[in-house]
């Protein structure tokens, strides 16, 4: 633990002050999105308002906590905080209780816990620590086996749990796996099964399958290479394989509500009343916010509760609607800052278990936040995903919080850490 002298000598202080920028910013937003004539500026527990300056106050206490505890302990903790946290993902698909289609909450009381948004912390740590003393270009085939295991295991579980959207950031690992060394054969071999995945749901299997035949054939008559051959025959089976069983996965696996949302960003479906709703209101939000934007509190969309979910899911056309382009663009420009300054600390570490964890944590964030935009503006699908810092819940903003401050202290130490 660190003396009093030095508490705060080597904190990163830029990336705290964009922190506390990013979490009054939501709170007010937060605020906006719950207002009516009939409330006041009050600290009501009763309100999300309330609850969520009370989550401030634990996640301030839970941040200070983090900086005065030497960055052993977090080293030293990874593999037990990720098996528990595993332990936790399969006893909430017994006990746990279903919110918004997906079984992926605790409720105990007033209160309730989601695992899946600590697994993200606890993964990363886990995979950091696995990879501080290997390399992914020098490791035997069963070692980055158990690499993958150790982000896709929770992502699998909290597939099962519903919770699609959140099993969609554990692709983040894949991307920091690649800044240490994985083949970028790998990412664009997810990107095409991406790609497909559309493709398949737009135009019929055969028609894709023939397409695949007839350029493979184009490509193996103008090389005529034995190996390239068999990396085409590779590719074709494993692409027919998995353009086969979309269907399955589309309609057995993504529930009713996840199956219409994707159809009408796809502009299979047209469901103005439905599917569609939130984001027709969303658009109208944010486009009605011209350039100043229509003023704190004086939102009509938000104020008469058009678009759903709007403290949580949807709280950017909150900033959109009352803060306008110019207030987007200052919430753009400080959470890219963000973002930039914890790769900026990542990359100067000298240990790979920091620079690993750090990069996690980069991108984690970059995911959640592309996401969660995307869906507000129609580029995505409506998955269900918060906006760190920003969006109301005790889980998420803990979490986050947990995250972004076990970095900033592997950091203040990193003249100490050389492994």
């Amino acid at each position: 633990m660190r003396v009093a002298k030095d508490l705060f000598a080597n904190i990163d202080k830029t990336s705290i002050l964009l922190y506390v920028f990013l979490v009054v910013f939501g709170w007010i937003n937060i605020y906006a999105s719950q207002f009516s004539s009939e409330i006041s500026f009050t600290i009501d527990l009763n309100s999300r308002f309330g609850k969520q300056a009370y989550f401030i106050g634990i996640a301030i206490l839970i941040a200070f906590l983090i900086l005065i505890i030497d960055w052993k302990f977090f080293y030293s903790i990874a593999y037990p905080i990720f098996f528990i946290i595993i332990l936790l993902l399969v006893f909430v698909l017994i006990n746990g209780v279903v919110t918004n289609g997906a079984r992926s909450w605790f409720e105990i009381g007033n209160f309730k816990f989601q695992p899946s948004e600590f697994a993200k912390f606890a993964t990363a740590l886990a995979l950091a620590k696995y990879y501080n003393t290997i390399h992914i270009r020098k490791i035997s085939f069963i070692n980055k086996l158990k690499t993958f295991a150790i982000f896709i295991v929770p992502c699998v579980l909290i597939i099962i749990q519903n919770d699609i959207g959140s099993a969609l950031v554990f692709s983040a690992f894949m991307i920091v796996l690649y800044r240490e060394g994985l083949s970028i054969y790998i990412l664009i071999f997810g990107l095409l099964l991406t790609i497909l995945f559309v493709l398949t749901l737009i135009i019929k299997n055969f028609l894709i399958i023939y397409t695949l035949i007839f350029f493979m054939f184009i490509t193996f008559i103008s090389i005529k290479r034995k190996k390239i051959s068999r990396i085409l025959i590779t590719v074709f089976v494993t692409s027919s394989i998995f353009i086969s069983s979309v269907n399955y996965i589309f309609n057995e696996i993504l529930s009713e509500y996840q199956q219409k949302r994707i159809n009408v960003l796809l502009g299979k479906e047209i469901d103005p009343q439905g599917a569609s709703y939130n984001l027709i209101q969303s658009k109208i939000a944010i486009g009605s916010g011209g350039l100043t934007g229509k003023g704190f509190l004086n939102g009509t969309q938000t104020r008469f509760d058009f678009v759903p979910e709007q403290s949580t899911d949807f709280i950017f056309c909150t900033i959109g609607e009352e803060w306008g382009f110019l207030g987007i663009t200052l919430f753009l420009s400080v959470y890219t800052c963000l973002l930039l300054r914890i790769l900026f600390l990542a990359e100067r570490q000298r240990s790979n278990f920091s620079r690993i964890y750090g990069y996690s944590v980069a991108i984690i964030l970059f995911i959640h936040f592309t996401i969660n935009i995307g869906m507000t503006i129609g580029l995505v699908p409506i998955i269900g995903i918060p906006l760190p810092f920003i969006s109301y819940g005790g889980s998420s903003l803990l979490a986050f919080t947990i995250l972004l401050f076990i970095f900033l202290n592997l950091d203040s130490y990193r003249l100490q850490i050389l492994r």
